[in-house]
């Protein structure tokens, strides 16, 4: 399957209109749907983030320059929220998984969805 098949079947879900995929360091892009990619300072943040997420948890979480406020932050997962709206951000071995959902979806299965794959990926290796 290629990188892009994933981030399409995230949106198929329902649960997710847009997501992208970043290496592990975030300096390359896998895959996007819906032209769905952040700016080099918000995945500088974030990358940073999964191991300090001090100035995330001072200065909130920034997405396509859409501020949230932070739910989590840990070594695994970031999350964040924005009105009815959020993201959630899920490290793997290799990977950065970056996944919007929008208003109407509950938090819970778009985190369930999005947590799924990277735990998927991280089995296979990656």
């Amino acid at each position: 399957m290629s990188w892009q098949a994933y981030t399409d079947n995230l949106v198929a879900t329902g649960k997710i209109d847009k997501a992208t995929i970043y290496s592990a360091a975030g300096d390359s892009v896998w895959a996007s749907s819906n032209n769905f990619q952040l700016q080099p300072n918000e995945i500088a943040e974030i990358t940073k983030g999964f191991s300090n997420p001090a100035n995330l948890q001072a200065n909130g979480l920034h997405v396509q320059q859409q501020k949230y406020f932070l739910l989590r932050a840990d070594e695994r997962s970031i999350y964040g929220k924005h009105d009815a709206e959020g993201v959630v951000i899920v490290k793997s071995t290799q990977t950065i998984l970056v996944a919007h959902y929008p208003s109407g979806v509950q938090p819970g299965d778009a985190t369930t969805v999005v947590e799924k794959l990277a735990d998927y990926l991280i089995s296979v290796g990656y």
